[in-house]
């Protein structure tokens, strides 16, 4: 994956999230739907945590320096570990908060079904443009989440695919409240459609969370970047064989 497509994934999913979130929150002002109201909150977390991937990636890109000899790269972790507390705190905590809130109350709403449908196309867009970015690989059917690991060190894609599968099923949450609501006259399922995305979106950032803390203690390099550094040492005329190697990355491109 080179350096202008992971932008394009990152930059891609920003305009997309812009976008959805002033139609969620239009959506909101007519219908007063806590769900909507916490779908609208998650997408403008999401815009926020697409800035801070985009400035963790110019941030890693600096010059090493006599203070910092191996560079800036883990930058990037940092960013992505601040994006999971974004999307815990204002997306997940607060969407909670509101599902609580609307169920205590009961509050009346009006249906909005119409505004919710023309979403799940443009995550879906987002969640395609990070795949065709080949920011995730292949992985065996036994560890189904592999494929959200940050296998490249890069966590970007990652996080960008994450938050629009999490944005698809919020909506699929929220579409579901409504309808219930709206059939029944029961305004307590839009707020357990509100309390599911809050808890959706708890877990997405945990998972974020626990996957950038490993790579910023550090991660041994793939089995590929291993076998490739191994084969350089051990062509050389000055090592006659390797009994035990340790590899540390320290950013997108450089391991140690």
């Amino acid at each position: 994956m080179s350096t202008s497509e992971g932008s394009r994934a990152v930059i891609a999913a920003l305009l997309a999230n812009l976008g959805i979130a002033v139609s969620k929150f239009v959506a909101f002002f007519f219908t007063g739907s806590s769900s909507m109201l916490s779908e609208s909150m998650h997408s403008i977390a999401d815009s926020g945590n697409q800035v801070l991937l985009l400035v963790g990636r110019k941030r890693a890109r600096r010059r090493a320096t006599e203070e910092h000899p191996f560079g800036y790269g883990r930058s990037r972790y940092v960013y992505a570990f601040i994006v999971s507390i974004v999307l815990f705190s204002l997306g997940g905590v607060f969407a909670l908060y509101e599902g609580w809130h609307k169920i205590a109350t009961r509050s009346s709403e009006q249906s909005g079904m119409g505004l919710l449908r023309p979403h799940r196309s443009d995550d879906a867009r987002g969640i395609f443009t990070a795949h065709r970015d080949k920011g995730i690989q292949p992985c065996p059917a036994w560890r189904p989440m592999e494929p959200f690991r940050p296998r490249s060190e890069s966590p970007e894609l990652p996080v960008v695919l994450l938050e629009d599968i999490g944005a698809l099923v919020g909506l699929i949450f929220a579409l579901a409240g409504v309808t219930i609501a709206v059939i029944t006259g029961d305004a307590r399922w839009d707020g357990i459609g509100s309390l599911a995305i809050g808890g959706l979106l708890v877990v997405i950032a945990i998972f974020l969370a626990r996957e950038m803390n490993s790579l910023l203690i550090g991660e041994s390099g793939t089995a590929e970047h291993v076998a490739a550094i191994r084969r350089a040492l051990e062509g050389g005329d000055d090592v006659h064989r390797i009994i035990h190697l340790k590899t540390l990355h320290l950013g997108r491109t450089s391991s140690w």
